[in-house]
């Protein structure tokens, strides 16, 4: 996805500001988006409103009647917030999309003492509430009698960590082994993690693929310029990256296989969460120089199915490739914001 194009000046004023966010030793403005907004790379350098940001899930009593409810509250910097909540549970875990109520929230204090009053209205008119306080919340009826509590809870992808089988090829590894020999101008941050924007050296065809990818904290960025990256198969065919957490999972959101389809479920975790891609991937195929049969991926975000044999049509702009072909490289594109990468391999099926 491309952002508007910004003139001379306004370009080399960003540019200052964000060195002003340069991590140690990087070279680059990794901490800094391309707005000029702080864009946090690391949880424990992270503002107190990423504390406050998260998933929530519980049971609420509705019609006494107990119903289990997930929230999503989303950090927008300056102490406020939107929040969608997800009757049945949380995405990909129970929830009911078409019920799903957005709000708005403001902080109150700061520390140990803040709290965070959240309102929403739903499709029938009626006033929602909470109140976020020590790491729980808590939801309440319009004229604020409690209804129930939510834990705030961290879930993880079943495959974070997952080995590469036998006969796969591990493209980088991260931590103690930061190899970056089978990639075109890979770099590495300070804590040994994989950077944005690049490209592996080989070129592949059929494929299962495992990617773990980091997205950044940029609280005051909104939309396509809120940790932007993409994952092009054969350097054609994008699954996008975007800090997408609480968003409606579009084709440009996180998952989405840009200009093809949107996942079934927007699976995104909160910024600075470890993902997940696992994909399998059918290359295209060819008679001479006629395609005769187009790609094909099968996606899991965080080990949910969001893409089942897709078909793709035509390549993604803003890749490597400028045609499709039967074999090409993986490319991590980079949009400017500091997306961070570990553990990735490749099992190639031909």
């Amino acid at each position: 996805m491309r952002l508007p194009r910004l003139s001379r000046l306004v370009r080399l004023r960003l540019l200052i500001v964000a060195c002003a966010f340069a991590e140690p030793g990087s070279g680059l403005p990794a901490s800094a988006a391309p707005t000029g907004n702080p864009a946090f790379t690391d949880p424990a350098q992270a503002d107190a409103d990423f504390r406050i940001q998260g998933e929530y899930a519980g049971e609420v009593q509705i019609d006494g009647h107990s119903v289990p409810i997930g929230v999503h509250v989303i950090a927008l910097g300056d102490g406020k917030f939107d929040f969608v909540a997800y009757p049945g549970g949380l995405p990909g875990a129970g929830w009911n999309a078409s019920d799903r109520i957005r709000g708005t929230g403001a902080r109150e204090g700061d520390g140990d003492t803040a709290v965070v009053k959240l309102e929403a209205v739903d499709k029938d008119g009626l006033t929602r509430k909470g109140r976020i306080e020590n790491g729980v919340l808590h939801a309440l009826s319009d004229v604020d009698s409690a209804l129930g509590s939510l834990a705030r809870v961290d879930r993880a992808s079943p495959t974070l960590g997952q080995k590469p089988p036998e006969g796969a090829i591990v493209i980088f590894a991260g931590g103690e082994d930061t190899d970056t020999s089978r990639l075109v101008d890979g770099r590495v941050s300070p804590d040994g993690l994989l950077m944005e924007g690049v490209t592996t050296k080989d070129d592949f065809g059929d494929a299962r693929w495992h990617i773990e990818f980091r997205l950044p904290y940029q609280p005051q960025d909104r939309g396509q310029a809120r940790g932007n990256s993409g994952a092009y198969l054969q350097g054609c065919y994008e699954v996008q990256m975007l800090d997408s957490f609480g968003l409606d999972g579009k084709d440009n959101e996180c998952g989405g296989i840009y200009k093809a389809a949107a996942p079934r479920v927007n699976a995104c975790l909160p910024p600075l969460s470890w993902q997940t891609y696992d994909i399998d991937f059918t290359a295209p195929r060819f008679d001479g120089e006629k395609k005769t049969a187009n790609a094909r991926m099968t996606v899991r975000h965080n080990g949910i199915l969001i893409h089942d044999d897709q078909e793709i049509p035509a390549f993604t702009p803003g890749g490597p490739r400028k045609q499709e072909g039967p074999k090409g490289p993986l490319f991590l594109q980079n949009h400017g914001n500091p997306v961070r990468y570990r553990n990735i391999w490749v099992l190639p099926k031909s």
